[in-house]
């Protein structure tokens, strides 16, 4: 056998009328006999068979078949073409076509040798100079053998240097097989691979005069010709593993992260469902995460510290529920309600007020010098808490501010928010507590109809509400009696060093409902009973005698709003 390496030959054999059918059969035996000697396959010597005449056929090509039992039945089957010789032509085609990487030759750059055995009878019908210097130009080593009545100058212009080695001239068809023994040797040689220490890391394959190092699959053959190096099929980008990329041997696969497993399509990755192992244990909810899980409550719940179970949120403190009275918890979820009395509206929110009632309110605020600045903003901020829980309207309740001086009429503002922006600019005066002067200027100016108070044949509910947190420079007795005297309902609040027996002289009957005195205002909330029964003034007469029920109801629902912030602020602690 020969072992040097592997080659690609093809055979270029002359089937033209010249050479007769037993002629014919002896050149069949000539390419069985060498390919007999060759160590045929993909990876060793590939061979190849096209005859020709007055044109090229190919019989069978370098990639066709591998092993010498499938070449030899080609082979047999060879029909002789019977025509003319045009021996250029089939140099032609072996260049341009039976050597070509998409007929099986393998690359140049792998150095195997390509190998054109041409076997002719005759002087060639077509030019064969130009074209074998072209195919030998292009790595192709040429064997010329002539039989018989070949013409020598024809097999020298064909065959590659040195001609004495590639240019051969059998005397008889019937000596050709003799000639191919000797052939064997020109085609084997010496065995480069094994003549001298080669350094091939992997393999060594000898070709003619020389030798050259491959590696194994999955491994490039590095720069200096000898050692080799894994290919990392990963490195290119194109592997299109979702996550990761494992090369091995020229190869890869694709591997994903921890929690997530390989699809079907190798590449993609899906998140791992551990909720749907049904041992999560949740209460509520279980969602998956990469490596696990975790529980998670509905709505209105709070996960509890054994991160599974879940207990109702008391959405009261932790939202912004915007109820006007009084939020209540429930399983999770809030409801809003209304003092007695009141309902709910339809948004949930807020409640019902007696929109049919209406009351003329003046406001007497202390702005002394005994009340600290900081203490002046706080009852500022009051004053308008209470202004909020009013229907404030020309129509509806009208709101007037006095010290001892009017800071606005009863007619002034004619909404809440206009009013409330007045108050907050109402500045610190730093003098002496006047509240007889400020009595009297309620009494003879702010509920006159010159600032706004509803005539009293209206009987529209007149209340004045008195705060003052110390004694009074001035006498206040005459001035509070003439505005009860006047039909002005009186309520007195006294804090820190106000007078108890000045806020009783102040307040209208009963007393005990109208005035109250606390530092922290907690004994506000007895005035709630019974307040309706004293609070409303007599009915009217004549023509005026048939009044709603509603203005009653305002006078009920102003002092039970008022005493609910002075207690709000008391729990606070943010009034004194």
């Amino acid at each position: 056998k020969c072992r040097t390496g592997p080659l690609d030959i093809v055979f270029v054999i002359d089937s033209s009328r010249s050479v007769r059918p037993f002629e014919f059969e002896t050149m069949r035996q000539f390419m069985m006999d060498i390919i007999s000697s060759l160590d045929v396959g993909p990876n060793a010597t590939r061979v190849g068979v096209i005859q020709y005449s007055s044109q090229v056929q190919n019989i069978f090509s370098l990639k066709t078949f591998f092993t010498r039992l499938e070449m030899e039945k080609a082979i047999n089957s060879i029909v002789p073409l019977a025509q003319g010789t045009m021996t250029g032509l089939a140099i032609q085609y072996a260049m341009n076509v039976a050597f070509t990487t998409q007929e099986g030759a393998r690359p140049l750059h792998k150095k195997i040798p390509r190998i054109a055995i041409i076997v002719t009878d005759g002087r060639p019908q077509d030019r064969v100079t130009e074209v074998a210097t072209q195919a030998r130009n292009a790595g192709i080593e040429i064997y010329a053998v002539g039989i018989q009545r070949a013409d020598m100058n024809s097999l020298r212009a064909m065959a590659s240097p040195p001609l004495e080695e590639h240019v051969f001239l059998v005397e008889s068809f019937e000596l050709i097989q003799q000639f191919g023994k000797q052939f064997q040797d020109k085609l084997c040689g010496v065995d480069m691979c094994m003549e001298q220490e080669h350094g091939c890391q992997h393999s060594c394959v000898s070709i003619p005069g020389s030798f050259y190092c491959e590696c194994n699959p999955g491994y490039r053959l590095n720069v200096d010709g000898k050692t080799c190096s894994p290919i990392d099929a990963c490195a290119d980008g194109r592997h299109g593993c979702q996550h990761h990329c494992v090369s091995a041997r020229g190869s890869y696969s694709c591997r994903c992260r921890a929690g997530y497993y390989l699809n079907q399509d190798k590449r993609s990755c899906t998140m791992m469902d551990y909720c749907s192992f049904g041992n999560h244990s949740c209460q509520h909810e279980c969602v998956s995460i990469p490596n696990g899980h975790y529980c998670r409550c509905h709505s209105g719940f709070t996960l509890q510290p054994d991160g599974r179970s879940c207990s109702a949120t008391d959405l009261c403190n932790g939202v912004d529920h915007g109820c006007e009275f009084k939020c209540v918890s429930t399983e999770g979820s809030y409801h809003c309600v209304c003092p007695e009395g009141q309902q709910l509206q339809a948004d949930g929110k807020a409640c019902s007020k007696c929109r049919a009632g209406h009351i003329d309110l003046v406001m007497v605020i202390d702005g002394s010098k005994s009340v600290r600045p900081q203490n002046f903003e706080l009852v500022k901020q009051f004053v308008n808490r209470i202004v909020d829980l009013l229907e404030v309207s020309p129509h509806g309740t009208r709101v007037g501010l006095v010290r001892v001086r009017t800071e606005f009429p009863l007619n002034k503002y004619h909404s809440a928010d206009e009013i409330k922006k007045a108050v907050m600019e109402v500045e610190y005066m730093e003098k002496g507590t006047m509240t007889g002067l400020a009595l009297k200027h309620m009494v003879e100016h702010s509920f006159s109809e010159l600032e706004g108070a509803r005539p009293l044949s209206h009987n529209v509910p007149r209340i004045g509400l008195v705060f003052t947190d110390g004694r009074s420079q001035d006498d206040i007795s005459e001035w509070a009696r003439r505005a009860k005297e006047s039909g002005i309902v009186m309520f007195a609040v006294g804090v820190g060093k106000a007078v108890e027996e000045e806020l009783r002289a102040i307040a209208s009957e009963p007393v005990e409902q109208h005035y109250s005195y606390s530092a922290d205002f907690t004994t506000m909330t007895h005035l709630v009973e019974n307040f309706k029964l004293n609070i409303c003034p007599e009915e009217g007469k004549g023509e005026t005698e048939i009044r709603s029920p509603c203005e009653c109801e305002a006078l009920v629902q102003f002092q039970t709003n008022t005493v609910a912030i002075l207690q709000s602020l008391t729990e606070k602690n943010i009034l004194w």
